[in-house]
This record gives structure tokens, C-alpha cells and sequence, in this order.
């Protein structure tokens, strides 16, 4: 199969150098690619090198050595303009700028293609007004950058790098900083501009959740090395793990797709439920530590000397006493969704609620510690 790669590293070496000091590599012998029509998600956690190789990428530093191509020329055999027609950069520092307008802002991605007093002609025009449509800034052409929100702010930056006319985006956090609603917007918008231009576009991210579900690449940064591929293979061989060596109680579940934390298990439950409410149940009753069985033998037992303090339910004290005395044997649980809510069942107990906030908190006060 032939590839239509339009970057890759074989055997870089990034970090820092000048003619006084020592050069202070940061990491050493990446081999990575990025493709036509892909979206690439670097992962790495703080101080692993992120920026550093985006910088590197997109010729804001040298390579201390190995090769980098762009486009099967050598990043090196490019001029300034040259390179500046063939890759944007968007950082994630927050641009602060008075009386520039959005369209003057976005008017700058330009500049590799003026004259040089920086005259627009009719096709710059276009090229600008289009960019600042496909971000979805159509009507804030005349608005000063420092009145507009944080997120329409980054997204005039990427209509910036989308004037500057380039096959490869490479964006530096572009989500940081924003709210949720925001994060998805930009990343939505990277994501249409690949499928929809075939343009190649890099972006580091803290959100694993985006980058696993949207990303065709992942270039995941560790501390002993920079591994590459779909986000499925690099979830399957287990690499994800390596993510936080830190934190042994954060695990990638391969089965969801995601982060977990490990927690000590309460037990298992008997669930009979439907729809998406049962789907809301599942992800509650796993956040008390529960897993959930459908097999009529499968039983959960409450810890030993946890004897619970119930409020405001229909407890047969003795039967309650029963329970959880200190010889207590597993028992079954049962949760049953019904037409008024739900029904909680234990031997010698049962408990009938309205919603799921009050079966979750049933179920915790059967498991939380006495008062003294």
C-alpha cells in the first residue's frame, strides 16, 4: 500500500540548543507519520516533550539530529516561505491584541502569499471570509479580538491557520482553557476540516475521551519512548497503561474505550432493567463499586463490622440486626426497575424508591460504617 504521508520522523531527536550551552535532549530516536486526510492526537503527560515536538514540527526549533520530511522533501531543503505555504501553527497561549478586528486577525494567515506591503487581493479575500465561515464566525468579521469569548477567540485562530492555505495543521492544545461545549466545537471542526479538505491535522490534547473517539492517530509520549497507530491497536497492546506510571489506581478499561479508576469491589448485583435507563443504572451502581451479573447464583456480601445506620426506610431492625451481624454470610441483591421507580431487594430486606439518586443512596447506607 502506498502511503501518502505528509510528515514523518525517523529517528529525531528534539530539545533545546544554543552556542553557549550543551544541547539538552528532551527525546531521542521518534519514528512517527502523519497521513493525508488524518487527525493525529499526541498524548504525553506534563514536561514529556509535547510542545517541544510540535515546535519542532512546524520549524520553530531544529532538530538536534535524524531526519524530518515533509511532504518526501527534507524539512530542511525548505525556505521560511516556502514551509510557511505547507504547515500552520496554532499555540495554545491566548492571543491578546487590541483593536484588531477577526477578519484582520485571520487576514495574517496571508502573509506567506502577499506582496511585500502585505497588499490583499480579491482571491486573499475569499480565501478569508471562507475560513472565518468554516469556523463558524460568520458575523463577527468586525468584532475586536480582545470582545469576543475565549472560545471564539480560538477559533479566529484556527480560521488563521485555515487563510494560511496549508495541507497540515498543527495545533498546540487547542482546547485548552475552554468549556466543554467549546472543547467539542473546535475539535468538531478539526474533524470536518480532515474529512471534508483531506488536510492533515496534529494536535496535542489532555482529553483522552476526544482524542480516543476522534482521532485516526495516536503518537502517545512516554517516558521511555513514542509509540504510534490507530487508537484501537495502541488500546489493544496495552500502551495506555504506561500513560500515568504514577498513578497504578488510573487503568484503561479496553473494553469501554476509557480511563477508570480501580476501587475496591463491594460485590455484585442483579440488575433488571431497560433502555437507557439501565445503561444510567450500570454507570451508578459501578461507581459504588458494584459489577453487575445477570446469573441468578451470583451473590454480593456486605463487608463484616459495617453495621450501617438507616434512615427513613422500612427496616425490620432485627431482620436489618440479622443481616449484617459478624457472621455474616454473602447474600443476594436484587434491583429491579418498576413503574413508581425502583425496588432494592435483599433476604429480610427490601426497599422501594422513586428515582436513582435515592436507590444509589439506599445502597450506600447499607454499606457505610456505623457512627460511633
Amino acid at each position: 500500500m502506498v502511503e501518502d504521508r505528509y510528515l514523518f520522523c525517523k529517528g529525531l531527536s528534539i530539545g533545546y540548543q544554543d552556542r553557549i550551552t550543551p544541547s539538552v535532549v528532551v527525546k531521542s530516536n521518534l519514528t512517527i507519520r502523519a497521513l493525508r486526510g488524518e487527525m493525529v492526537a499526541l498524548l504525553g503527560g506534563n514536561g514529556v516533550g509535547k510542545s517541544t515536538l510540535l515546535r519542532t514540527l512546524a520549524g520553530f526549533q531544529l532538530p538536534l539530529s535524524g531526519e524530518l520530511w515533509i511532504h518526501n522533501k527534507p524539512a530542511a531543503e525548505y525556505r521560511a516561505d516556502e514551509l510557511a505555504r505547507e504547515m500552520s501553527f496554532v499555540s495554545t497561549e491566548v492571543v491578546r491584541v487590541a483593536h484588531l478586528t477577526v477578519r484582520e486577525l485571520v487576514g495574517l494567515g496571508r502573509y506567506p502569499y502577499t506582496n511585500w506591503f502585505g497588499e490583499l487581493n480579491e482571491k486573499d479575500r475569499e480565501i478569508i471570509s471562507k475560513a472565518i465561515r468554516d469556523v463558524g464566525l460568520s458575523g463577527y468579521e468586525d468584532r475586536q479580538v480582545s470582545r469576543i469569548s475565549d472560545g471564539e477567540r480560538q477559533r479566529a485562530m484556527i480560521a488563521r491557520a485555515l487563510a494560511q492555505d496549508t495541507r497540515i495543521l498543527v495545533l498546540d492544545e487547542p482546547t485548552a482553557f475552554l468549556d466543554i461545549s467549546n472543547k467539542y466545537e473546535i475539535v468538531r471542526i478539526l474533524h470536518q476540516l480532515v474529512k471534508e479538505q483531506g488536510k492533515c491535522i496534529i494536535f496535542s490534547t489532555h482529553d483522552l475521551h476526544t482524542a480516543l473517539s476522534m482521532a485516526d492517530r495516536i503518537w502517545l509520549m512516554l517516558d521511555g519512548e513514542v509509540v504510534e497507530g490507530i487508537p484501537e491497536e495502541i488500546a489493544e497492546k496495552g500502551y495506555f497503561d504506561s500513560l500515568f506510571p504514577g498513578n497504578p489506581q488510573l487503568k484503561f478499561d479496553v473494553d469501554k474505550g476509557d480511563f477508570t479508576f480501580s476501587k475496591n469491589r463491594t460485590g455484585t448485583v442483579r440488575l433488571s432493567a431497560s433502555g437507557s435507563t439501565r445503561r444510567m443504572a450500570v454507570k451508578a451502581l459501578e461507581r459504588l463499586g458494584f459489577e453487575i451479573v445477570e446469573e441468578e447464583t451470583d451473590r454480593i456480601a456486605i463487608p463484616k463490622n459495617t453495621a450501617p445506620k438507616i434512615t427513613n426506610l422500612p427496616v425490620d431492625s432485627a431482620l436489618l440486626s440479622k443481616i449484617l451481624s459478624n457472621d455474616l454470610q454473602p447474600v443476594e441483591m436484587n434491583v429491579t426497575q418498576t413503574e413508581q421507580g425502583w425496588s432494592l431487594h435483599l433476604p429480610g430486606f427490601t426497599a422501594e424508591v422513586e428515582t436513582l439518586e435515592e436507590l444509589c443512596r439506599t445502597i450506600k447506607l447499607l454499606t457505610l460504617p456505623q457512627e460511633s
